[in-house]
């Protein structure tokens, strides 16, 4: 007979671990772009929009908000700020004019290289000891995180962006 209590108390104790082993990574893996970002004075939000307009040229204002999850107030100074500085250019939409829709500009790119660049390197680092087949298994659990409902136009999406 299976102990309910014993595996119920194993389960939480594998969840606790991995919920601190994704908080600090996550800690780490952002930092390294949040030092890089000191110099620019920018922070992470400048590094989401500028990842998320540079990986989806053309994005509009209204799908930035839904991939953030973030509400016009909360992005509005960030964006003003990417685009004063020349990162990030607004262009009226095609067939709506008063459609804003996102692009980033050659500097823009650069930044967001250099961010990707130092992320994919600790992506990479934290790969190369796992067995064959570890990038699609980390991927399929960091996909597992995503709410199902979410899930597929995520994935999506990211797909999309592999152009």
């Amino acid at each position: 007979m299976v102990d309910v209590k014993k595996d119920t108390a194993s389960d939480s104790a594998l969840a606790l671990d991995l919920i601190e082993r994704i908080f600090f990574g996550y800690r780490d893996f952002v930092g390294i772009a949040d030092e890089a970002l000191i110099k620019t004075g920018y922070g992470r939000a400048h590094h989401r929009v500028l990842h998320f307009v540079d990986r989806n040229p053309g994005l509009t204002v209204g799908e930035l908000l839904t991939i953030l999850k973030v509400t016009k107030q909360g992005v509005a100074r960030v964006l003003r700020t990417l685009v004063e500085d020349g990162m990030i250019e607004v262009r009226p939409g095609e067939h709506d004019r008063r459609e804003k829709r996102l692009t980033v500009t050659a500097a823009g790119h650069a930044l967001a290289s250099e961010l990707s660049r130092l992320q994919s390197a600790r992506i990479e680092a934290a790969l190369a000891p796992l067995p064959a087949g570890a990038r699609e298994i980390v991927g399929a659990f960091l996909a597992g995180l995503v709410d199902e409902k979410e899930r597929a136009a995520v994935l999506r999406r990211i797909e999309a962006g592999r152009v």
